[in-house]
Parts: structure tokens; sequence; C-alpha cells
């Protein structure tokens, strides 16, 4: 446990707002098309404000600031191009005094999260910082050798800017979504079709592949030394050809590793189907299939010990373990229909 510190004060101060404050918004690129249009047709700058509905002392600094410096002319895509440079200029850096940070960091090392310091800063109306700037700070003090990420409860990886752009990192074309199953693979009427997944050990490199029956909740485990498509198809080919005849259709994660799923469908008579990103009860049976094997793998232990022998003893006792779903029988009894 750590050692409790007592709590830092806030000072108390109260927000000044005054009568004519409204949120600020830059100027946008059509505005700025606008305001070059209007000013070669000779408009007053107090004309172009109204019309824009802007204050004229803005379209003043944005003539200044963004004209041509050779001619004096202002051209909208040149200004464009001056201000968003000017922008990404001024967001390196953390911005914040040096006592804010004191403030913020003293509150980190009593296990606070970023949003609660933000939030409680807001409500105090002493500070103004952003939980996303709080990250930012942690994972550049991590990157230089800190250890205020010892105090966040989970450390992710750091997130991408939202510019509006899709993500594609991942992303497969012509993968089919899960939403394309045929209706009876949601009955688990029938044998056949199978959820797989990868699970991981502490080690960067070994872990598990994991493919679980619907209908019967019959299970396999296979071996992997590394968590490539290579290595998740090979081990997928081997359980399929075990079990020939028993795949129709097999819903995956959406983890690169399974990218190679084509090569499964040309081998053998079956479909692949991909769940939603990050919606794992998409894949119920898998999920429950995992948990169970936690119990004989926990968490935080190595793959790399762990043998193909023990994953079939591991298999082998969950498939012939009863289940309440099928009256007490067990999956293998489901499966093989004894």
């Amino acid at each position: 446990m750590r050692e409790l510190r007592s709590c830092s004060t806030f000072p108390i101060s109260a927000k000044k707002e005054g009568p004519y404050m409204r949120s600020y918004h830059q100027l946008s690129q059509e505005e700025r098309y606008t305001i070059a249009l209007l000013r070669r047709s000779l408009v007053s700058l107090s004309e172009i404000a109204r019309q824009l509905g802007r204050s004229p002392s803005t379209i003043c600094r944005e003539l200044i600031r963004n004209r041509q410096v050779c001619d004096g002319r202002y051209r909208a895509a040149l200004a464009d191009s001056y201000a968003r440079v000017r922008r990404r200029r001024e967001r390196r850096g953390f911005r914040s005094p040096p006592e804010v940070w004191q403030q913020v960091v003293s509150l980190l090392k009593l296990d606070w999260s970023p949003a609660q310091i933000s939030g409680r800063l807001r409500v105090r109306g002493s500070l103004c910082v952003s939980h996303e700037t709080i990250y930012r700070y942690i994972y550049h003090d991590m990157h230089h050798g800190g250890s205020l990420y010892s105090h966040l409860r989970i450390v992710t990886k750091c997130h991408r800017k939202r510019y509006r752009s899709h993500d594609s990192r991942g992303i497969l074309p012509g993968k089919r979504h899960i939403s394309q199953r045929p209706p009876e693979v949601e009955t688990r009427l029938h044998l056949g079709h199978w959820e797989g997944d990868t699970m991981l050990g502490c080690g960067p490199r070994h872990c598990l592949l994991t493919l679980v029956e619907r209908k019967s909740g019959f299970s396999i485990i296979k071996k992997l030394e590394a968590r490539t498509e290579n290595c998740v198809t090979r081990a997928a080919l081997q359980a399929i050809s075990e079990h020939r005849c028993a795949f129709r259709t097999i819903t995956f994660d959406n983890g690169t590793e399974f990218h190679n799923y084509k090569t499964l469908e040309q081998h053998f008579p079956l479909t692949c189907y991909f769940a939603t990103p990050y919606h794992s009860w998409e894949r119920g049976s898998n999920e429950n299939l995992n948990g169970l094997i936690r119990q004989y793998i926990p968490k935080g232990l190595s793959m790399s010990g762990v043998t193909q022998a023990y994953c079939d003893a591991v298999a082998l006792r969950l498939n012939t373990r009863p289940r309440k779903r099928h009256g007490f029988k067990s999956p293998w009894e489901v499966y093989y229909g004894t």
C-alpha cells in the first residue's frame, strides 16, 4: 500500500465573467476567403465584420497578421496556412506555469486520476487544465524516466489526435462483419459455428489460440510461439484439420493476427467473420472460455513454459466438465452426440 499523504489545499477564487464574454472560435478557411473577396471589392472592415458576425478588431488583426509581406495583399490560402503553422507552434509544450504542475503532481501522488484533478480544479475555479493535457504531461514525464505513470490505475497507449480522420490502424478491407453471419449461427441449434481469439501471458511473444464451438461449448487450445499471422494461421489449420467436418463458420476477434483468414477459407469449406472492434460481448462464448482457462493459466503467468500437452489436458478437463445449460451434460457429449 502506498503511504497516504495529506491533501493539498486549493486556493479559492471566483471566475470573472464580463457581460460580453462568449466562446471564441478561430476564423475558418471559408471566412478567410470571404474576407479576401470583400476586401478586393473595397468593402469596409466594419461591414465585413457585420457580414461574418465578427468583431471589427478581429478582421483588422487577421489582415495585419496574415497579409503577404512582399506586396501587402491579403490572400486567403496563404493566410490559412500561416494560421495553421502558428497554431501547431503554439500547441508545442505545456503552457501552464510551473506552480500549476506542482499542484497537479502533488495530486497525482495522492493517486488521483487526471479526470479527477481536472474536474476538481475546475470546480474550485482555481486552475483550468484538461485531463488530456495532464495525460500528455504524464507520458512526457514517463518517456524522460519519470515515475508519475505509476500512480495511474491503467497506463494506456498515447491516443491519436482527433483530427476528424478515419483511424485505419489494423483494418483489413474486405473482412466480413459479424452482422453478415447466417441467422442459424445465433440460434445455437447446429454444430459447426465457432469463435476464435488469442490469450496473452505476461511475456511479449508466447500466447494461446482458443477456439470454441457455439452450440456445445467444445474447446480447442493451441500453443503459439508468437502472436503473428503465420503462427495463428498454422495453428488454426492444424485445429481445423483435426475436426475437418465440424467447421462451417468462425467468428474472430479483430486482431491483426487473424488477417490471413483467407488461407483457412481456401483450404476448408468454411467462412470467416469478424466481430465489431471493442465489442467483446459479440463473442460471448469465446470470452467465457478464456475466463475458464484462466483457472489453469492465470493472468500474469508467462506462457513460455506452457506446452501443447498441457493445453490439451486443460481442454480435455473443460470439455468433460458438465454444463448447466446442457442439462449437466458435458461439451464432449454434446459435440460427439454420446
